[in-house]
Formats: C-alpha cells, structure tokens, sequence
C-alpha cells in the first residue's frame, strides 16, 4: 500500500524529551559527584538501594551492573549449579535462560498463557507432575535426571506474572522463586503486592528503555531475605569480604555510582511516568475499538486487581509484516518482542526442543507488535497511530 509521506512522526521511544525536562537537576548531582572523584559503591547506590527496595515492598535492594547481571546473581546466590534445572518461560528476552544456561543450569521451559503472555502456572505443574519425580527430597527431571530447583517467571511488558499458584507450587516442591521483574518496577498483583517482593529474589533493570532508566546499564536485586542480601553484596565484589579475603567466587557486578546518581533523581518522577504510560494504554483501549478494530487486532489484557505499569504495549496482529511496514512508512515506530522464542533459538539446540513444543510462545513470537506508549507522547501522536492502523485495514 502507497501513502504520503508521514504527517506526523511517532517514533517508539523518545528519551530526549525526559531529559530535556530533567536535565537542569541531573547535571548539578553529576558535576558534584565527578568533583568528588567516588565513583564506585558510594552514597547515591546507598541511598538508591534503600529507596528502590521500599518502592518494591522489599526489605533489601542490592544494586548491579545491569538486569543481566541480576538474574546472574541471584542465581549464584541461591546456590544453582550444573545438574540443576530452572524453569522458566519460552517467551521473553533471551538474558533470562541465557543466565542459567550461564552457570551451568539447564532451562526448562513450560508455555505462556495467552492472555498476558508471562508463564502459565498449569503448564508448570503439568510439567512436573508428568515429567517430574521426587527422589531424596529432590525433584527430579526424569527425562535428563536434573535436579529441579527454581522457578523464573517474568513479569512481561510490565504485568505481573500469575504468582500465587506458582508460589504454591514453590512451597510444594521446595524450589526457589527468582522473579524476572525486569521490565516490571511497580507492577502489582492482585492488590498491593509489588514485582520482586513476592519470590526468594526479584530482579530489576534500568536499562535506558525502562520505565525507570538509566543512562546506560544497571540492575538491582530485591529481597525480604538479609542473608541473602548480605550474600548477594558479597558476590556482586568478587565474593570477596573483607576485600581481598574470598570465601566464595563471585563477579564484578557492582552498579556505577554515576547511574544510582541519575537513577536517583529519576526515581521520584517514576509514578507520574507510570500514570502517562496508563494513560496512553486507556486511550488505545478506547480509540481503538472507537475505530472498530477490536476484532481486527488482538488488544493488550490486564487482569483485575493488577497494576500494569505498559513497559511496552503489545498488539497482536497476524498481518504484522505488512502492518509493520505500512507504519514504518507511515512514520510509526513499532517493534518486535520477541520473534524466535527461546526454545527455537540456535544456542539451545541442545535442550532438545522442536516447533510446536510451546504453541503459544510460538504464536506470540509471530504475531506481537509492540506500539508508542511512552509518557511523553502527545494526544495527536496516539491518535495518529490509530489513525494508520485503521488505514491499514480499510
């Protein structure tokens, strides 16, 4: 399909606009921090550990380097090793099995329910109870006789995963929780109950395209646990305390202090963010079945007495190639979360998994879309892309 050249531009992120209007109190706190010369483990990773756990209904926040190195961590921490199993969802960026496989773990994945594309708690208990079987208190993985010890949902797209059935099943299995909140600081479940504070660990990133992001990478782990905070502070330094003195192997996973000082001043002007975000989520709602598109694209689904806090808003669309290409020309950025699920992907051949193993994952990866919902956008940006779509499908 041919059309004019774009009225208006969309484009999917735009970060110049937030730091344009925040620039005047960042650049004070970093020309004093850099007149002080005290760049690592100082007191704006403090001060920001101690606020972000609060913000997440935590007891202890341990700042890292990035969201990956989070989930690396609290792996480590929890005393994963090889021969162990972590299940997890096909869906999502690859940093999440990826890290398992990292340590020498093996993921295993269970499939997504389809209305919030995070896992599905009854894929996982169908999982151990068919493939699954306790041998000196341990679950076992009959098929590769790996010790089943965690689970890893993700708070995809900024909605809390279905965590009490997978709580339960933690309890009843005796398995870690590592949640992956990466995309999801400030989420709630079924009332108050923040992403990251629910499981043994929560893994946060403040990747730049996060809803609370930084100016390059970093991450931070949550918990209600001190002694594992305490054992998290020590890995993130090489596992060593006092320093040069190593009971333990660790890494350098510490967090910058130049971006706990800009995650810092960021943070207080997270909530705003967040209700712009909803904002921008309640008028797509309504200008697009408005438009009558309701029944031409698949509409984002919150469930109730959950916060979702629109890290990305995500269509489906089984027209995607071309609906995408009409809106790139159209001016519209748009994006692909995530286009091969993680049980296709080369590196995890080895795991053994083949096409329709996990047909939602699958569906997902062929049809998302994700659309503009950043706070700053305009009312007549929103509607232009509405516009564009329902272009599309005249």
């Amino acid at each position: 399909m041919s059309q004019p050249a774009p009225a208006v531009n969309v484009p999917l992120l735009d970060l110049k606009v937030q730091y344009e209007a925040l620039a005047s109190e960042i650049i004070p706190v970093l020309e004093k921090l850099c007149a002080s010369q005290h760049f690592i483990l100082g007191r704006h990773v403090a001060a920001f550990e101690k606020n972000v756990a609060a913000y997440c209904a935590c007891a202890h926040g341990v700042g890292v380097s990035s969201g990956t190195d989070a989930l690396l961590l609290a792996l480590m921490a929890l005393g994963l090793r090889p021969g162990d199993e972590v299940i997890t969802s096909p869906y999502t960026f690859f940093a999440t099995a990826g890290t398992i496989a990292r340590i020498g773990a093996r993921p295993v994945f269970c499939d997504i329910d389809p209305a919030t594309f995070n896992l599905a708690p009854h894929q996982v208990r169908a999982f151990i109870e068919r493939e699954c079987e306790r041998r000196d208190d341990q679950l076992i993985h009959r098929a590769t006789g790996g010790r089943v010890r965690a689970l890893m949902p993700v708070h995809l797209y900024g909605q809390c995963a279905d965590m009490d059935p997978l709580l339960d099943i933690a309890r009843e299995f005796d398995l870690k929780i590592v949640e992956d909140a990466a995309q999801a600081i400030g989420a709630e479940y079924r009332g108050a109950r923040r992403a990251g504070s629910m499981g043994d660990i929560g893994c946060l990133s403040f990747f730049p395209s996060k809803n609370l992001g930084a100016f390059g990478d970093a991450g931070m782990c949550t918990t209600q646990d001190a002694g594992l905070a305490e054992h998290m502070r020590i890995l993130r330094v090489h596992g060593g305390k006092p320093k040069y003195f190593h009971a333990f192997i660790g890494g350098n996973f510490r967090l910058d202090e130049i971006q706990a000082a800009v995650l810092e001043v960021k943070l207080k002007y997270l909530d705003g963010w967040t209700a712009g975000r909803q904002r921008n989520a309640d008028y797509y709602e309504t200008a697009f079945r408005a438009a009558g598109l309701a029944d031409r694209i698949g509409l984002p689904q919150v469930q109730p007495e959950y916060r979702h806090i629109w890290n990305q808003y995500i269509v489906r669309v089984p027209e995607r190639t071309r609906l995408r290409e009409f809106l790139t020309q159209a001016g519209v950025g748009t994006e692909i979360y995530y286009p091969v699920p993680l049980h296709l992907q080369k590196c995890f051949d080895y795991l053994g998994y083949q096409p329709g193993d996990f047909p939602e994952a699958e569906r997902a990866a062929h049809e998302t879309l994700a659309l503009p919902i950043f706070p700053e956008l305009q009312r007549t940006q929103l509607q232009y892309v509405v516009e564009r779509i329902a272009a599309f499908y005249r």
